[in-house]
């Protein structure tokens, strides 16, 4: 997922991106082959943190590997499709906390 940041300025808008496009980024940077099992993914990524909501909350990929039962994985999409639910029940449970409500009350 991406969304544009608010415009205060005449610059060229950036995108954050967050969830499996965050992940895809990585993936792409990578000399990363499918099929691949989870061990091998975050070797070859470097276990980066992932943001998963806009506000640029985070979590390892190997943390979120943890959450899925599957452990290898035959193509980027099939590793970007298992973790994308992942990435979403992260997103919620920090959307529904105290802080992650105040956040969205805030114009920053």
């Amino acid at each position: 997922m991406g969304v544009r940041p608010p415009q205060n300025d005449d610059d060229e808008p950036d995108t954050i991106t967050f969830g499996i496009a965050a992940l895809d980024a990585h993936v792409e940077k990578a000399d990363l082959e499918f099929p691949a099992d989870a061990e091998t993914v975050v070797a070859e990524l470097g276990d980066p943190d992932i943001p998963y909501d806009a506000a640029g909350s985070t979590v390892s990929l190997s943390e979120a590997l943890d959450q899925i039962h599957l452990q290898r994985f035959g193509s980027e999409q099939e590793l970007l499709n298992t973790l994308h639910p992942v990435f979403e029940s992260y997103r919620e449970r920090a959307g529904n906390s105290l802080l992650g409500q105040l956040r969205a009350l805030l114009p920053f």
